[in-house]
């Protein structure tokens, strides 16, 4: 495998940068690289510490599901959800690159096309639920006007993403210790038995339930693998790989698990069906104001992973131009996509309404659909076929050793996808075969995991890669690298 070379030799920058960032899709050298992989444990934790999650927690109760079964089910499925995106993250310091650049390994120059429509809609997708979920609980609890919250928000976060990954991770630290203490007080009241609960609890107990709630949680954190290594490829190379996992797995899954549970709390004992009202209501029957201040910080937090959307979502798109015409990697290209992809997604979010939240989830979970295969593949790919060994200038050109178009990547991405579809259950719109028998419950990612991965790495048993030795070999010398 490739190792970086010295990043002390290299003079590698020691903090980040508090300008606008230069640096596109291309690669980012050793002397720019900065930053602790210590710090990513928080980064991943903020971007799950936020109201969304606390609804994830509503689904086991809303079915009848237990608190404790509900809790052990949300535990399970995020633990092993996010497996599947904290692996990613080695790939941003070994390789420098931003996560969908490096899929021109398995799709082609042109072919990882077919991934990227799914992992921009998710990104656009995403922005257009906060907006809605965000404006119309601000507006719920405060009177605060629609259109200007939403247009706010979508100001905020385009700047956020113009001003890029170093004021990400900023801005994402400070929140992480305003916002943990909060959160810390409100559950330990819970767990004092300082707030009253206004139900009985229920200990019913359903596996239909149970699989429903573990499902929902295993996806959950799926779709952050997409983002990962946008985040940490201005890592210095040559870390312990473990490390890096660890802390974006740890980080991740921890808030993950502890809202969850919290909103199965506030479900069971206060019937409660919105995150945002919950969060008021409960901090409000802890102190006074406690709640307000809390959803505000939450909004904040919701915010600014709409940034980390708009970033993700920019080099998306990026990307995919670049696929089929010859743009520069500048600093204008960067702000013209963010700002492009605000004013698409405001445009989808400012007509939108509470009744229509049902819809977007619908076509969230198809795009998630199409992005588990490419999860797959992409980490088969990178730790058991070429384990980690790759041609970065080779990613750049059609005319490189990946081709235009990768047929196996693709051939394994729509395997696994056709293997899916029996398990699929969008409700109204269309309901597998398999999905029905087992109770209307949906768990298309298992099979689109283990089959796209599994006939990624049969089909690749003919790939020559003593062949590619030679253009990886030109690529680390002309970026200063070693093996």
């Amino acid at each position: 495998m490739v190792t970086l070379a010295d990043t002390e030799a290299q003079g590698v920058r020691n903090g980040p940068s508090l300008g606008i960032e230069t640096r596109s899709i291309d690669y980012v050298p050793q002397t720019e690289r900065h930053g602790k992989v210590s710090a990513q444990g928080p980064f991943w934790f903020l971007g799950n510490f936020q109201f969304f999650t606390i609804a994830i927690g509503f689904i086991g109760p809303g079915m009848g599901l237990g608190l404790g079964a509900t809790a052990l089910a949300s535990a399970l499925g995020i633990l092993f959800g996010t497996l599947f995106m904290a692996f990613h993250a080695s790939q941003g310091p070994d390789l420098g690159l931003p996560q969908m650049i490096q899929s021109r390994a398995q799709f082609g120059y042109r072919g990882v096309i077919l991934p990227l429509i799914g992992t921009l809609f998710t990104f656009a997708g995403f922005n257009v639920v906060d907006t809605v979920l965000i404006s119309q609980g601000l507006n719920h609890l405060f009177g605060w006007g629609i259109p200007a919250v939403a247009v706010g928000l979508g100001i905020i976060a385009a700047i956020i993403a113009i001003f890029g990954h170093d004021w990400l991770h900023i801005i994402f630290r400070v929140l992480f210790w305003i916002s943990l203490p909060l959160y810390l007080i409100i559950t330990a009241a819970i767990m004092l038995g300082k707030i009253t609960p206004e139900a009985a609890a229920h200990t019913s107990f359903t596996w239909v339930a149970f699989a429903a709630q573990f499902a929902a949680c295993a996806s959950y954190n799926i779709t952050y693998a997409p983002y990962v290594s946008d985040y940490t490829r201005y890592l210095p190379g040559g870390q312990g790989r473990s490390a890096l996992v660890w802390n974006v797995y740890i980080g991740a899954s921890a808030s993950a698990i502890w809202l969850t549970i919290l909103g199965a709390w506030l479900a069971t004992y206060f019937g409660a069906s919105d995150g945002m009202v919950a969060t008021n209501a409960a901090g409000n029957a802890v102190l006074p104001h406690l709640g307000t201040l809390t959803v505000l910080v939450s909004v904040a937090a919701l915010t600014a992973t709409m940034g980390l959307n708009a970033y993700s979502g920019m080099l998306t798109l990026i990307t995919g131009l670049d696929c089929f015409l010859n743009i520069p990697f500048s600093r204008a290209v960067r702000v013209l996509g963010v700002l492009a992809l605000a004013v698409i997604w405001l445009a989808v979010s400012l007509p939108l309404n509470a009744n229509a939240i049902n819809a977007l989830y619908d076509a969230l979970s198809v795009m998630l659909y199409l992005l588990v295969p490419w999860t797959a593949v992409n980490l088969m790919d990178y730790f058991f076929v070429r384990k980690g060994h790759y041609a970065i200038k080779d990613f750049f050109t059609a005319g490189g050793i990946y081709g235009a178009w990768g047929w196996r990547g693709l051939a394994a991405y729509l395997i696994g996808f056709a293997a899916s579809v029996p398990f699929f259950n969008l409700a109204g719109v269309f309901e597998g075969p398999i999905a029905h028998m087992l109770g209307d419950v949906d768990i298309s990612w298992a099979p689109g995991l283990l089959v796209s991965g599994l006939a990624y790495y049969l089909i690749t048993r003919s790939l020559d890669l003593s062949a590619e030795r030679p253009a990886i070999i030109a690529s680390d010398e002309a970026f200063g690298l070693k093996l």
